[in-house]
């Protein structure tokens, strides 16, 4: 698990600054102002949540079930959260917005939430 955790944390970091990059690039042309606003707001928790998954897989030996599930958590969290917005960004910014991928934001939001609860619980 502390391999998944970290390769996560990998991951997530580095397509953060791609996606970053490419945001503040590429998709300034196509972009209104609120659409980048929203990118980049799916760039920064994704950036956030990737430095906490690196923190934790140093920290962490996730051998309890809480620990297992804050991990899960997080990373799902941040793929709902982060990448539903780049989907609803895009696809609205091509005039074909996914309208589906809308409650799928909340619900990452959710497992971001769930696992700063975790983690609460376990440093409690």
């Amino acid at each position: 698990m502390i391999i998944t955790i970290k390769f996560f944390a990998a991951l997530y970091g580095m397509l953060a600054v791609v996606f970053g990059a490419f945001g503040a690039h590429a998709l300034k042309k196509i972009f209104t102002d609120d659409q980048l606003k929203n990118f980049e707001t799916g760039v920064k928790y994704q950036m956030y949540h990737a430095i906490v998954l690196l923190v934790l897989g140093f920290n962490y030996s996730f051998s309890t079930t809480i620990e297992v599930v804050m991990g899960y958590a997080f990373i799902i969290g941040v793929f709902l959260f982060s990448f539903s917005i780049y989907g609803l960004c895009i696809s609205a910014a091509k005039g074909k917005k996914v309208k589906i991928l809308g409650p799928i934001t909340p619900l990452g939001g959710l497992g971001l939430v769930l696992g700063w609860a975790l983690l609460l619980i376990t440093v409690l």
